[in-house]
C-alpha cells in the first residue's frame, strides 16, 4: 500500500487506507518517523513531514504541494464534505501547528503551535504568527501578518521576511536530504538503506 519510492527511514506502518481512499505520495516525498497519513491525502515533489505528524484526509482531501514541509508534530484534518486541505508549493507549516479545513496557498508560513480553522485562508507572501487562532472563513492577504487570539492583521511583512519564506522551504527539503543520509546508518542493513 505505500507508495512505491518514498524517503523514510523507519519500516513501521505509515500509510492508511480510508474505506477506499489511500495516500498519494511523489516518490521524493520524505516521512520521518511517527508520522501518520490516512485516506484521501496527495503529496508533491520533495515535500516533507516530519516526527510524529498526523495527516487525515478521511471525510475529505488533503492536497500538498512541493518543496512544502510539515513540521513535527502538527495535525491536519478535515470537515465531512465541507472544508477540505489546500497546501500550496513552499509553505511551512511549523512545529505542533494544527490546520482544519483551511487553504494555505504557494509561500505562506505557519508559525509554530498557531491554529487554522474552518474555511480560513492564507494567501501567496502571507504569515501566521507563532500562537495564533486564525477564525473561521478569516482571509490573510498576501504581504500581511496575522497574529493573536483571535487573529487579526497586525502589519506588513518586510521584503526580507517575504524572501525568507522561500528560503526557509529550500532549507527543510535540505534538512530532508541531510536526515535521510544521517537516519539510514542507524540499524538497517546496507540492502535497506535508503536514498534521496
Amino acid at each position: 500500500m505505500a507508495t512505491p519510492g518514498i524517503q523514510r527511514i523507519s519500516k513501521e506502518q505509515q500509510l492508511f487506507p480510508y474505506q477506499d481512499l489511500n495516500p498519494s505520495l511523489h516518490s521524493t516525498v520524505f516521512l520521518a518517523p511517527g508520522v501518520k497519513i490516512i485516506g484521501d491525502v496527495q503529496i508533491g515533489k520533495y515535500s516533507s513531514v516530519w516526527y510524529n505528524s498526523v495527516i487525515r484526509g478521511d471525510v475529505h482531501y488533503i492536497k500538498i504541494g512541493d518543496h512544502t514541509n510539515i513540521q513535527d508534530c502538527s495535525m491536519l484534518h478535515v470537515t465531512n464534505s465541507k472544508f477540505p486541505i489546500n497546501i500550496g508549493s513552499k509553505v511551512t507549516v511549523a512545529h505542533s501547528v494544527k490546520l482544519h479545513g483551511c487553504t494555505l496557498k504557494d509561500l505562506s508560513f505557519i508559525g509554530i503551535g498557531a491554529i487554522l480553522l474552518d474555511g480560513s485562508v492564507v494567501e501567496e507572501n502571507a504569515m501566521v504568527a507563532a500562537g495564533a487562532v486564525v477564525p473561521p472563513g478569516f482571509v490573510v492577504p498576501s504581504g500581511k501578518l496575522a497574529a493573536g487570539v483571535p487573529a487579526k492583521i497586525i502589519r506588513d511583512l518586510t521584503k526580507s521576511e517575504i524572501a525568507d519564506i522561500g528560503v526557509n522551504a529550500k532549507r527543510y527539503t535540505e534538512y530532508s536530504r541531510i536526515t535521510v543520509e544521517s537516519l539510514s546508518e542507524i540499524n538497517l542493513n546496507e540492502k535497506d538503506k535508503l536514498t534521496f
